[in-house]
């Protein structure tokens, strides 16, 4: 007990085991429902469910624990919600693009994030892309997601007329999304730890008691073979051989990077470890997030980020690497329960992707929509992703505005040479993507 008080310094952070466990089993209750809801994002793309449950459960517990004992940061980390829509929907269905291959692109990415934290870029790369289109990016994925709920949950429906109309009322699984949905919005608002994860459990139980999802025939049993995804992001990075792939690589990198660092940069600020405006040990957090991300490819899994659930962890007192220790175990001894797959249907899953895009579509406060030459690039990234369905041509349309807008305006010396370099890279991506 003394080494492990000493090695994550509790007393100097005023903490104790208790607390640190407490906050862990917190932070794991608040993150569960990821457990669940990306299988169900990923098996869009034909990824085997089962193999995704146990690579989410494998790749969530290995970079939690590498932030806890490397960094020591109380900060979870799993596969991030938004990113793994735009890997499922955008490259894999949209782009035609394998699902190993996509996991091909995650690794490169991952390997390029860990070369820029090592070379200690990472300061120069956030500095050169506004604040105004990283809050854009950011609250676009929200509204992506949020969309992507809503047509999963039945609640949106596909009309040749109008591209889309509300979904029948008459359905009964639509019920089961509006259910879920009103009641984990309350319990958010009550402040109850966990709201999502609760929220998913009630809306499968009133699907099974409205008859329309069966019961599994077990509850627990050995977690599911990873053989079908293991290493199949190393085996096809061969196929990275096109302008189209890396624009996705750049893509991946692009908004795990700046959605890490500023989950990073919150969560320390909720903690109160930032001093002089600066995070003390961000290259040893950003170096166990890249690494997590890597493994997480290799297991069979979309980018791995820090997760802002952890913030439900710290609330309750976590302040060290231990709170991170036991989450990780808890995500190991979770990945017996996967019979529990089949009751976490896309209707039962649909509201935490609402949920979690209204929270990401805050940040839309943070743009400066007086200023027409930041408003006009922000806004089309913001409506891009959701009306595009994708996430990378919403970034291209902002990026390619934006030099334009702010030369405009007369602020084209505000504009970083890194701009202009996306500006051209992502227009050349649009020509190739629509003209080849």
């Amino acid at each position: 007990m003394d080494f492990i008080t000493k090695y994550f310094k509790l007393d100097k952070l005023g903490t104790n085991i208790r607390t640190e466990f407490i906050a862990g089993l917190t932070t794991f209750i608040s993150m569960s429902y990821i457990l669940f809801v990306n299988p169900s994002v990923l098996g869009a793309s034909g990824m085997p469910t089962g193999a995704v449950f146990t690579a989410t459960a494998l790749a969530a517990a290995l970079g939690t624990a590498i932030m806890g004992i490397v960094a020591n940061y109380p900060i979870g980390e799993a596969p991030a919600l938004g990113i793994n829509a735009f890997f499922a929907y955008t490259v894999c269905i949209g782009m035609h693009v394998s699902w190993q291959t996509a996991l091909a692109s995650v690794f490169v990415a991952s390997i390029i994030f860990i070369l820029i934290t090592l070379f200690k870029l990472r300061e120069k790369i956030i500095d050169s892309i506004p604040s105004d289109l990283k809050f854009a990016i950011s609250s676009g994925i929200g509204l992506f997601i949020a969309f992507l709920g809503l047509q999963d949950g039945g609640v949106i429906v596909a009309n040749k007329s109008t591209l889309v109309s509300l979904g029948s009322l008459h359905n009964p699984l639509v019920w089961i999304t509006i259910f879920g949905l009103i009641v984990t919005v309350i319990l958010m608002i009550l402040g109850v730890p966990g709201a999502i994860f609760i929220g998913m459990v009630l809306a499968a139980i009133f699907g099974i008691c409205t008859g329309q999802i069966a019961l599994p025939h077990k509850f627990i049993s050995l977690a599911p073979s990873l053989a079908p995804t293991f290493g199949q992001a190393v085996f096809h990075v061969k196929d990275i051989n096109s302008l189209q792939m890396w624009v996705v690589v750049l893509t991946f990198l692009l908004v795990t990077f700046f959605d890490t660092a500023g989950t990073l940069i919150g969560l320390a600020q909720q903690a109160g470890f930032m001093k002089n405006n600066k995070m003390p040990r961000v290259g040893k957090a950003l170096a166990a997030d890249s690494t997590a991300m890597m493994f997480g490819s290799i297991f069979g899994t979309s980018p791995v980020g820090a997760f802002v659930e952890s913030s439900a962890g710290i609330a309750v007192g976590g302040r060290s690497g231990l709170t991170a220790v036991f989450v990780a175990i808890f995500f190991l001894i979770s990945m017996i329960f996967s019979p529990l797959l089949s009751i976490f249907t896309t209707q039962v899953t649909a509201p935490a992707l609402i949920i979690v895009g209204v929270l990401m579509a805050q940040n839309t406060a943070h743009i400066h929509w007086n200023k027409l030459e930041i408003a006009v690039p922000a806004f089309l990234i913001l409506l891009g992703m959701p009306l595009t369905y994708s996430i990378s041509d919403g970034l291209a349309l902002g990026m390619i505005t934006y030099p334009i807008c702010m030369v405009s305006a007369k602020r084209g010396k505000e504009v970083s040479p890194m701009m202009w370099v996306l500006f051209v890279v992502f227009i050349i991506f649009l020509w190739v993507l629509n003209f080849k």
